[in-house]
């Protein structure tokens, strides 16, 4: 299910994108970024649209999706409800 950010305190925001930005494995390229440029990188994704917070019943986790990603999850999920 996609939570939106504005929905979450600002505290709760920030501790979800700091879990993601610094997750091993999370690529940035070349350039080396402080911890408060890979969140304000990743607020002006979820005010644009780009990014979404998925939240997965089944683990009771959150996790940073790309559009293409959410319309997969909600897409899997429509086919499991049918079934």
């Amino acid at each position: 299910m996609e939570i939106p950010y504005t929905a979450l305190s600002q505290d709760a925001l920030r501790g979800v994108i700091m879990e993601f930005v610094t997750r091993e494995g999370t690529d940035y390229g070349d350039r080396v970024y402080s911890l408060n440029e890979k969140i304000e990188h990743v607020m002006r994704q979820l005010r644009k649209g780009e990014v979404h917070i998925y939240y997965d019943e089944d683990t009771e986790t959150c996790n940073l999706v790309s559009n293409i990603q959410l319309r997969r999850l909600e897409r899997d999920n429509a086919r499991e409800e049918q079934d």
